[in-house]
């Protein structure tokens, strides 16, 4: 059963700025996360598309950013076929718990100026 969905998009030029603050960027994506973008020649797309697929994640949640949940408990990880996929850790881990979520999908896509991401929650 599907419990939510979330669609966001991201202003890579947007980003690319928020990111050359390393409080913002460490406040938003994990170490993986940042060591993975940080690798790409497109760094910023990188950046923006994970940004975006938190903001889809907790649109798909239906509480937005809150309670004690955090950006950087959300973590976008890529598998060895590349395709990306959700870590959930501390605070928000507990919340998905509690709404008896069982599957998170993902997808996400970026050009030069934008990136956005979809996130399907099922239990």
């Amino acid at each position: 059963m599907i419990i939510g969905i979330g669609t966001d998009i991201a202003e890579v030029p947007r980003i690319a700025k928020s990111i050359e603050n390393n409080s913002f960027k460490e406040k938003v994506f994990s170490k993986v996360e940042i060591a993975y973008c940080e690798s790409k020649t497109n760094f910023a797309e990188s950046f923006a598309a994970r940004f975006a697929a938190k903001e889809a994640f907790f649109k798909a949640l239906g509480t937005g950013w809150r309670g004690g949940m955090a950006f950087n408990e959300v973590e976008v990880v890529n598998d060895e076929l590349g395709k990306p996929t959700l870590v959930i850790v501390g605070t928000t881990a507990e919340i998905i718990k509690d709404k008896n979520i069982k599957t998170i999908h993902v997808s996400l896509s970026h050009v030069k100026d934008m990136a956005m991401a979809t996130v399907v929650l099922e239990g």
